[in-house]
């Protein structure tokens, strides 16, 4: 903790969701195999997460430019997921599994810490989503996994993505605070440095396997963040909530 940060002035928690809240790789993984026994497939389920993922800020980067028309994730994840099917042997899916398949970043499951730590957070602070995930998206995924949020914050009601600046001012603004009330968390030093450049704080929380175990090691204690935890059950310590 930085020696001017007093947690008091903390007004509200705002959340990035992919990999900080829920494992987006070991759910992907697992449905997939279930697709497999199912339909019979032999799929790399892994490689086919992480390649996913991977075309992901690629797609929002290309909704960037000048003229560029503006779409939702559930959009670009399928036209990522269209470019998958047959480097993976996929092509023998029917449109209604695509749309199924596609439909799994909906039904993402938290990190084993998030829903308690969630609701101690929420005792003290207004908690919400700061996500690129599309509003619908992310509503489904709290029902799914029960996470508590008193309001669902994404980048697509601006029709921007992170790390725009005016995505992190959307939230302030909504949620009544000035920027240095709001606290960003994350498990992605980039979103959190973005954050921190319109002048919100940040709490960088340590998610090890976001990208599997045999990823490289992530950083577990960036420096320039006001809060460093281990999960959000040890944020929520660091917080007194």
């Amino acid at each position: 903790m930085t020696a001017a940060f007093d947690p008091q002035t903390i007004r509200a928690l705002a959340f990035d969701v992919f990999g900080t809240v829920v494992d987006w790789r070991s759910s992907i993984v697992r449905e997939g195999e279930m697709l497999s026994a199912a339909k019979g497939l032999q799929v790399d389920w892994p490689a086919f997460a992480d390649a996913w993922r991977a075309g992901y800020a690629p797609a929002m980067d290309r909704t960037r430019g000048a003229g560029q028309a503006w779409a939702d994730i559930d959009t670009l994840h399928r036209q990522i997921l269209d470019s998958l099917l047959p480097r993976f042997g996929l092509q023998s899916l029917g449109e209604d599994e695509v749309v199924h398949l596609n439909r799994v970043w909906h039904r993402l499951m938290p990190w084993p810490d998030a829903v308690g730590g969630l609701n101690r957070l929420r005792g003290r602070f207004v908690i919400s989503t700061l996500s690129n995930g599309n509003v619908s998206l992310l509503v489904d995924m709290a029902k799914n996994a029960g996470l508590p949020w008193d309001a669902v914050l994404s980048g697509e009601l601006i029709q921007k993505y992170k790390p725009d600046p005016e995505v992190y001012r959307m939230a302030a603004r909504l949620l009544g605070c000035t920027p240095a009330q709001l606290m960003l968390v994350a498990a992605h030093p980039s979103d959190l440095r973005a954050a921190k450049a319109c002048g919100l704080r940040t709490a960088y929380v340590h998610r090890a396997l976001e990208f599997g175990p045999d990823a490289a090691p992530k950083e577990a204690r960036p420096e320039g963040f006001d809060l460093v935890a281990a999960d959000f059950i040890d944020l929520a310590g660091q917080l007194a909530a």
